[in-house]
């Protein structure tokens, strides 16, 4: 990434972390599927979508809270 991408995504994060940041709680993690289901439902299987890579990123900050939380109910 240049520093001129890297500066634009400085400019935006405070409008994009929201959707993006690391749940910490139940409902940050609700929250996340709510965006998930909403984005399964605009991306479908289209891996060329432009909202795909961020779909996946969700994805991924679920799966983490997921393997976080059932590792404490253990």
């Amino acid at each position: 990434m240049s520093t001129a991408q890297l500066n634009k995504a400085f400019a935006v994060w405070p409008q994009v972390e929201p959707a993006l940041r690391v749940p910490h709680s139940d409902r940050e993690y609700r929250q996340l599927v709510k965006q998930l289901d909403r984005l399964v439902d605009e991306v479908g299987e289209d891996e060329n979508h432009p909202l795909a890579s961020m779909m996946e990123v969700i994805g991924v900050l679920i799966e983490k809270y997921e393997d976080e939380k059932v590792a404490e109910l253990a």
